[in-house]
This record gives C-alpha cells, structure tokens and sequence, in this order.
C-alpha cells in the first residue's frame, strides 16, 4: 500500500515537473551531441565523453577541458580554470539552501547535478500544493542530468560519420543559456533581477577583462540582490 502511494506521489511530481524541463531537453540533447561530436573528434571515444558528462557534469567547463585534454597537462592551470569557469555555482548553491532545506539524503544528488539550467528552473518554481517536493526537485534534476549525459552518448555515437568542419558547434551553450534568459524574462517579478545581472556582468567585463569577469560579477549581483531584497522581493 506505501509503495503505490509512493509510486502515484512520484508519477504526479513526474507530470508536474517534466513541462518544465522540454527546454532544456531541446537544449541539452543539441549540446550534448555537440560535445560528444567534438571529444570524437579529438580522439576521445563513447565511453570518455559519457563518462566525463556523467561523472563532471559541468557544461562549459567540459568543452573548456577538451583543450586542457589535448595539451601539455598543467594541473594548476586546470585548477584555476575550472574555478573561474564555475564559480557561480558556489553562489547557487547559497540560493537553493532554503530549497533543498530537510529533502533528506536525496539533497546530495540535487547538490550534484545542479547546473545553471536546473537551477534557473528550480530556483523560480514552486511545486504545486499537492506534490511531493523531493520527488518535485529531483525530476527536474535528475531529467536535466540525464538529457546532457544522453546528447552526450549520442553524439559520441555520431562522431564516428561526420567528417564536417565543427567549429562553432559550441556555441550551442550560450545559445541555451539565452533561451532561459528569455523565459525568465516574461515573467516581470525576474525583470529587475535580470537587468541587475546584465549591468553587473557589463560592469565587470569592462573593468576586469573577458578572463576574468565571473567571480566579480557574481559577487557584484550578490551585494547588489542582497541588499535589495526587500524592495525586489526575492
């Protein structure tokens, strides 16, 4: 009998999250076929690039290290690569306490799998009155995850027939990273913080350079949320 209320409370979270995440399956399953596409042609066959997706899961940072893969190995250098490159998850992280707040042993996978799409979805959503939240979280997590490892497969698979040039095919991210922007956008309690974002990235891109924006944008958005809290009501 607790198993099949277990088993409805889950497929009741399962038709309430999964509309949501259609956008970053699209997303996903394009951008993990383009990485699965370029580790193939780097040399790096199915099993490393599914391996890495699954076990790094870390989007940018993954086409990132496929330069670090192809040269001299210098740890420090991938070291403070990737902390720059995902910096701002530390400040996710901060933001989904409240979320993940007492969703038991389950809350280890969430902190995994956390990405900037899951947390864009996760972030803004409530799940409805009659649903169960953990199961509500994890779907979303959990699908995300598994939309990034599954392009990735997919795309290692391809690899092996395509002989077109594939510069560009990783753009696909900052494509994706737009279209959430844009879903964001519509709602108008996300505007301010949006243009809070814009302004703070402007800001310091222009005063720090390309390289090194993430971390004092991040800090500066932040400050910036914090102290507004109230008038912004987030």
């Amino acid at each position: 009998m607790q198993n099949e209320r277990k088993k409805t409370a889950f497929k009741a979270a399962f038709i309430a999250a999964f509309p949501h995440t259609i956008p970053v399956l699209t997303g996903f399953l394009f951008l993990g076929m383009a990485y699965g596409v370029l580790m193939q042609t780097k040399g790096y066959g199915v099993l490393w690039s599914v391996l890495m997706s699954a076990a790094a899961f870390c989007g940018s940072m993954q086409f990132a290290a496929i330069t670090l893969l192809t040269a001299a190995f210098n740890p420090l250098q991938a070291f403070l690569m990737s902390l720059m490159v995902n910096a701002r998850h530390l400040f996710y992280g901060i933001s989904m306490l409240e979320k993940y707040k007492g969703l038991g042993k389950i809350r280890g996978f969430l902190i995994f799998v956390l990405c900037d799409e899951t947390f864009s979805i996760s972030y803004n959503i409530e799940p409805p009155e009659d649903i169960n939240r953990k199961y509500y979280y994890f779907i979303i997590s959990f699908l995300d995850y598994l939309y990034w490892v599954s392009g990735t497969f997919l795309g290692g698979i391809l690899g092996n027939f395509i002989t077109v040039n594939t510069k560009g095919l990783d753009f696909v991210l900052t494509a994706l990273f737009v279209v959430l922007f844009i879903e964001q956008w519509k709602k108008k309690e996300n505007r301010w913080p949006g243009i809070i974002g814009i302004i703070s990235s402007v800001t310091s891109l222009l005063i720090f350079g390309q390289g090194n924006l993430v971390i004092p944008s991040m800090i500066i958005i932040l400050i910036t949320l914090t102290a507004g809290r109230k008038k912004l009501c987030i």
